[in-house]
């Protein structure tokens, strides 16, 4: 589910992203011989032409009729745009007519430029027309993150309503944290939300930190290389919430239902020995297996204790309260109107664009670069069971990195060209075609080994190797 969800993801941004290019260039009259979502290496699932008053298709073909070719219509249809969709979900293109991009080079172009092609028109119309498919990408996530809002509200659990405290990471633990500490300050800055803590303490590598454990405040010093150990042991949370045992329900032949407990009943001790985090509780239960407990928990106000039969994989058959709403007093949810939700999905969208170009840096501690990951890094990110919000989010988050990524300025992605266009518009030298046709090949090149290494990480790890 995962992968058909990150397939159809993709498929939205491309097609969005290619969308911003072909309304610009047609706002321009430049032509747009073809729009294709994903590539169509020697074979096309659907091709799509307007002329001659009617629409024509061509389905899982590999060639295009003559009679399609602009040279060979009427006039009035020369214009019309081939609609296309590849096989090869790698991403998706728009040929502008007399642009050197990935879909020809200097060679092909025509010998005489033409009053419809891209490199006849003014630099800052060509600007727009390569700035066109980031501009879509980043606007239509800020406009998810408001739908978003507007539709689903916006969970919250201050970090101080977390009443169990926080369950660390190993690295977390090395810098002196322990489970169930709450983080009240960062370098003396009062936080109260897991996300911005996260933050903190992976970005500005803060010195010190002050957290509640039992009853009183304790100052800890940190090492300040927190990122660089994160990155070395690819570390994927820092610290999560320790949630309460509350049973939920039972499964079948459940030992726990067999001796009496019940929906609601709260675990608070195992053997005499006091503990309410499901992190704790488990790990208890895993060295009883094929053994007796006897667990004290709470029924409403009343405690009581109970002896339930561990099997072999230290388990006694219920299942677990998720809701973070019912687990905690603290936990609140807002809601918010259309005009209310956009202007705070934009704020969202512009904080997750900061966060993620800051993040980068990670890329170049120790390790930074077996931390890449392609397309089995971002499917893993959707949930195995498929659910409308997160597929909007992740989808909104996708939308902001590939608007970053496409504005970066290499060759070969739309920041090169944008660059060049720049450039030319600073100095009013615009570079050669032949210029042009060498820095495209070049950033092809070094994007393909970028996602041999992306790709190549997600193998290792699925073997195990990495």
């Amino acid at each position: 589910m995962n992968w058909l969800a990150l397939l159809l993801s993709l498929s939205l941004l491309v097609a969005t992203h290619e969308l911003g290019h072909l309304a610009f260039a047609k706002l321009f009259h430049t032509r747009v011989r073809r729009y294709y979502i994903f590539f169509n290496w020697k074979f096309s699932i659907l091709k799509a032409k307007k002329f001659g008053g009617k629409w024509h298709f061509l389905f899982f073909n590999s060639t295009t009729p003559d009679s399609w070719d602009e040279k060979n219509l009427a006039p009035e249809d020369q214009d019309n745009t081939l609609w296309g969709l590849g096989w090869i979900p790698l991403g998706g293109y728009c040929d502008i007519a007399g642009m050197i991009d990935e879909t020809k080079s200097a060679d092909d172009l025509e010998s005489e430029p033409q009053p419809w092609e891209y490199r006849t028109k003014p630099a800052w119309q060509r600007l727009c027309i390569i700035s066109g498919g980031v501009l879509v990408n980043f606007l239509s996530a800020l406009l998810i993150y408001g739908i978003i809002f507007s539709h689903w509200g916006k969970d919250e659990l201050p970090m101080r309503s977390a009443t169990l405290g926080l369950q660390y990471s190993q690295v977390m633990l090395d810098e002196g944290f322990q489970n169930g500490d709450i983080i009240y300050a960062l370098d003396g800055q009062d936080y109260d939300d897991i996300v911005d803590i996260n933050k903190v303490l992976l970005l500005e590598s803060p010195r010190t930190a002050t957290v509640l454990r039992g009853d009183s405040l304790v100052d800890l010093e940190l090492s300040g290389t927190l990122a660089d150990r994160v990155s070395e042991t690819r570390t994927k949370e820092l610290m999560t919430y320790r949630m309460p045992f509350v049973v939920k329900g039972f499964v079948a032949g459940s030992h726990a239902e067999a001796a009496g407990m019940q929906v609601g009943d709260s675990v608070v001790s195992v053997d005499g020995v006091p503990m309410a985090a499901i992190q704790d509780i488990t790990a208890s239960l895993a060295d009883h297996r094929d053994s007796e407990v006897c667990l004290g928990y709470f029924r409403g106000s009343r405690y009581d204790t109970i002896r339930i039969a561990v099997n072999d994989r230290g388990q006694i058959g219920v299942q677990l309260e998720n809701n973070i709403a019912r687990l905690f007093p603290g936990y609140r949810h807002v809601d918010y109107n259309i005009l209310q939700a956009i202007p705070a999905g934009i704020s969202h969208g512009w904080q997750t664009l900061a966060t993620y170009v800051s993040s980068l840096k990670l890329l170049f501690a120790p390790g930074g670069a077996q931390n890449l990951g392609g397309f089995g890094s971002m499917a893993s990110l959707f949930p195995e069971h498929w659910s409308w919000q997160a597929f909007w989010e992740l989808t909104a988050l996708l939308a902001l990195i590939l608007a970053f990524m496409n504005i970066i300025p290499i060759p070969g992605l739309d920041g090169g060209h944008i660059i060049f266009t720049l450039w030319e518009i600073i100095t009013r030298r615009r570079p050669s075609d032949k210029f042009l046709n060498v820095a495209q090949n070049i950033g092809m090149w070094l994007l393909l080994a970028l996602m041999i290494l992306a790709n190549g990480n997600d193998i290792l790890r699925w073997m195990g190797l990495m």
